[in-house]
């Protein structure tokens, strides 16, 4: 069941403090999960069996679509960026995932015990990512992206009018979504 707009507003208020004022509720089960998703990630990504936090260390496409039915709201945060370089954005990704990390903790606090969130890029808090979860040195941390649960991200931020395109230069603007799911 969603959350009423009263039950919202306090979490709004903790989206504000961490600096996540772009985002957008959408029911669960708006989000779009896919096979194709599962199929990019295992040929033509790089962190495919090499990170803790992706797949093949992630649940099977189906269980990722049981996982999003278990909730009733979910909020979708944009966060837009334009790196000079490809590699500066996995700096700018690690500080944004670790406070969206936080922000997952203040919303549990609050007494939202399924709060789980989905980080905007792979994991990567550690230099050196241990490759499986049996081996992860940050297991608390540690969260899969939105594609590694199989989410077609771009069908589902556009169910919301959010931005996003296919970039064929590292010098535009980068639209990047990250999902907390609440129940």
């Amino acid at each position: 069941m969603a959350l009423t707009p009263e039950r919202r507003k306090p979490l709004e208020a903790v989206f504000e403090r961490h600096g996540c004022s772009d985002f957008c509720w959408i029911d669960p089960q708006q989000i779009v999960v896919a096979q194709w998703v599962r199929m990019k990630c295992m040929f033509g990504c790089s962190e495919y069996g090499r990170n803790g936090a992706c797949p093949p260390n992630t649940p099977a496409v189906a269980e990722c679509e049981r996982f999003f039915r278990e909730y009733g709201d979910a909020v979708i945060f944009h966060f837009p960026k334009t790196v000079e370089k490809p590699e500066d954005r996995h700096a700018w990704a690690r500080g944004v995932n670790a406070r969206l990390f936080k922000l997952e903790r203040d919303v549990f606090v609050a007494g939202y015990e399924r709060a789980f969130i989905l980080f905007m890029d792979s994991c990567g808090f550690c230099q050196e990512c241990a490759g499986s979860r049996e081996n992860c040195k940050e297991p608390r941390l540690a969260r899969p992206s939105p594609e590694a649960m199989a989410v077609d991200v771009y069908s589902t931020v556009r169910r919301v009018d959010f931005p996003i395109d296919v970039r064929s230069d590292v010098g535009q603007q980068m639209d990047r979504y990250a999902f907390l799911m609440v129940h």
